[in-house]
């Protein structure tokens, strides 16, 4: 599916990049407490009262560490929201520009910006697709940054390990896992985080080939 829609003036690119480069930064820093929170979680133990969640619908009183780990997981959820925002505006800017430079349609439609993230199947390449392209056209005959594949994996390693972003779990259980297996759940926050960090390398790759191309002249 492409866009027949004439290409536009280059948009700028500068702030949009501080703005999603900042909010992965927060996002890998929450990620990490969180990682840092199970930890301690582990190491101190389940409390003789057992789980939080008593099963039945019965849940005991929260310790203050537990506590501290539903507040962390919060304001961890509230940081990927944020950067998903930022990195989403971002990635249409870059895209827009890169139809400008090219003088070709995207191969991807302006909905796959979004729905490539969520679709089944297609969120596992389509994403990676939308940034592989954005820098073909944006550095023509330059190798694709070595740091897109390793987003790109990073991400789906966070993704799919079952304890990562895309896993709906009550955070009780989460804590409860914590206390009795915590590594795959550090794995996934390791993910995460190192995808946060390989994220930061795109935003820079992509946005320095097109100020190169000329989007220097256009003012964040």
């Amino acid at each position: 599916m492409e866009d027949r829609i004439a290409p536009s003036p280059l948009r700028p690119v500068r702030g949009a990049a501080r703005g999603a480069a900042g909010a992965l930064v927060l996002a890998g820093v929450a990620w990490a407490a969180r990682a840092l929170w199970q930890i301690r979680l582990a190491t101190i133990g389940m409390p003789a009262s057992g789980p939080p969640d008593q099963g039945d619908g019965q849940h005991r009183p929260l310790t203050s560490l537990e506590d501290g780990y539903h507040l962390v997981t919060t304001l961890g959820s509230a940081a990927t929201v944020l950067c998903a925002i930022t990195f989403l505006i971002w990635l249409s800017r870059v895209r827009d520009n890169a139809h400008t430079l090219s003088g070709q349609p995207p191969r991807y439609a302006w909905p796959w910006i979004y729905a490539g993230w969520i679709v089944p199947v297609a969120n596992l390449w389509v994403p990676r697709g939308i940034v592989a392209d954005i820098h073909r056209a944006s550095a023509p005959g330059e190798r694709l940054p070595h740091a897109v594949n390793w987003w790109w994996g990073l991400w789906l390693a966070g993704m799919l390990s079952g304890t990562g972003l895309m896993y709906a779990v009550p955070t009780d259980h989460v804590i409860e896992r914590a206390y009795h297996n915590v590594y795959p759940l550090l794995a996934a926050d390791a993910a995460v985080v190192a995808a946060a960090v390989a994220g930061v390398f795109v935003v820079r790759a992509l946005t320095t080939a097109q100020r190169r191309r000329g989007t220097d002249s256009v003012r964040a």
